[in-house]
């Protein structure tokens, strides 16, 4: 028997690439850090000359444009001190406070109800599950402004809305938010659910766990970073919502982008006021995204690799 050479031996064809590993390949060569650097560079100027006009007299904001800073440097904290310790239409601080009591609760809520939701539609049967939940995944289709007139009408009936109505009015702010939210936030926690192994959930039961038990000792837990990537989410379109806040809102309990947007309205030349509170509105949602970003990418991420 005469041995075959080893040059005669085929080699074993290579594995095609895949489609993650082709796009992994494009989006990390020079040319594409090239492209997403010039992007970064392009988005962050007009935020970057925002942020130096918030710092400069109104004297220059108003004769020159923000790029004269780099010849004629004059900087002032007077913007600052006018929106966050001022008299009259200027002072944000009681908007921010408004904006802090939208939105906790606006966050709080949905989160809540929308857990145990997804948790019945994964883990319990019953009769109507499914067309169920293909009605609330298509909420998500119907437009905010399809709904503010028939919610107006209703709050005005049950007495959430106008001058009598209970906590100042913010009842209907919270509750709107938590009907526009619901659908994705049952949506999205429910495909996290169904990732975690079934047979997790059976070993519960056959150990004599209930229903509540289940819920609140192995999928809460489990579940954090999905609950923590939708409250960030729900937390920025809360914070920076002006539409709901305006309709279903009052002046006494106006966040801080609705006044910001009336000081742009009754006062437009005073743009050295309307930088600095612009950029006193993203102090709270930034600290808020740094302190929970590694939950937020762990949220993202959940459930798109198994293995």
């Amino acid at each position: 028997m005469t041995a075959v050479p080893l040059t005669e031996i085929a080699a074993p064809a290579p594995k095609p690439a895949s489609a993650s590993s082709k796009a992994k390949d494009a989006l990390s060569n020079p040319w594409a850090s090239l492209a997403a650097f010039v992007i970064a560079v392009f988005w962050t100027i007009p935020t970057a000359g925002l942020l130096i006009s918030s710092f400069r007299p109104e004297s220059e904001v108003k004769t020159t444009g923000w790029w004269h800073v780099f010849t004629s440097p004059s900087f002032t904290l007077d913007n600052y001190r006018a929106v966050l310790g001022g008299d009259g239409d200027a002072a944000l601080g009681p908007f921010v406070i408004n904006s802090i009591a939208i939105t906790l609760p606006a966050v709080i809520i949905p989160i809540f109800l929308a857990t145990m939701a997804s948790y019945a539609f994964a883990w319990m049967s019953f009769r109507g599950r499914n067309l169920l939940f293909i009605a609330i995944f298509a909420l998500q289709i119907v437009p905010i402004q399809v709904t503010l007139v028939p919610l107006l009408n209703l709050y005005g009936d049950l007495g959430l809305q106008g001058q009598d109505a209970p906590a100042g009015g913010f009842y209907s702010l919270w509750l709107s938010h938590t009907m526009f939210a619901l659908p994705l936030a049952i949506f999205l926690l429910h495909n996290f659910m169904r990732e975690i192994p079934g047979e997790l959930i059976e070993s519960a039961r056959i150990d004599g766990a209930t229903h509540p038990q289940i819920f609140l000792r192995l999928i809460l837990p489990l579940m954090m970073p999905a609950i923590a990537a939708f409250g960030i989410l729900q937390f920025l379109w809360v914070w920076n919502d002006l539409l709901v806040s305006l309709v279903f809102g009052g002046y006494q309990i106006y966040p801080i982008n609705a006044q910001l947007a009336a000081l742009a309205g009754t006062r437009g030349s005073s743009w050295h006021l309307l930088s600095a509170g612009a950029f006193v509105s993203l102090i709270i949602p930034l600290v808020v995204f740094l302190a929970l970003q590694r939950f937020f990418v762990r949220g993202l991420l959940a459930g798109s690799v198994k293995g």
